[in-house]
């Protein structure tokens, strides 16, 4: 079956009510739009260079500040610590509720979205983003490579959470 046929498959699959699409609608949409696998790395690297940075700043800003106060030190780092757990939140959970996409998929022209090309959810963004990750991670990163060489390129987090990362 060619391309052609399986996008207006999952068009008119979308149209239809907003059930759920099935597995070959999916993978036509997936590889119609499929978002490439270095520029799901590059969206990664941005995210995490974002929260890294905060704490990078909040420990040099405690080393300048708590030079004869160490209250001020560990409070300078605290309020650092929470303020990068607080964006990688918003950027790993809220945003993509909303939006479809974190600040490093958003600079790359990326976007999370569920098999009906909808925002993920709440729950979704949840699952994909901690036990997802976690679960990636845990297999010393091959939980992400499996989107490299996947055909609808979605990785081990994709897979658990029923999304997929398309270009915008």
């Amino acid at each position: 079956m060619n391309t052609r046929v399986e996008q207006t498959r999952a068009a008119e699959a979308k149209r239809a009510g907003g059930r759920a699409l099935g597995a070959e609608a999916m993978r036509a949409r997936a590889r119609a739009v499929r978002a490439p696998f270095s520029l799901r790395c590059g969206a990664l690297l941005i995210d995490y260079t974002v929260v890294v940075s905060i704490v990078a700043f909040a420990t040099l800003m405690s080393r300048v500040l708590g030079d004869g106060a160490r209250a001020t030190s560990e409070l300078t780092l605290l309020l650092g610590y929470v303020a990068a757990i607080t964006v990688a939140a918003l950027n790993f959970l809220v945003l993509p509720v909303f939006t479809g996409c974190t600040l490093g998929k958003w600079a790359t022209g990326l976007r999370v979205e569920t098999a009906g090309g909808e925002p993920p959810g709440f729950a979704r963004a949840l699952l994909r983003h901690t036990v997802g990750y976690l679960l990636s991670v845990l297999t010393l990163g091959v939980g992400f490579l499996v989107a490299a060489f996947s055909r609808e390129g979605r990785a081990l987090h994709d897979l658990i959470a029923g999304t997929v990362v398309v270009r915008r």
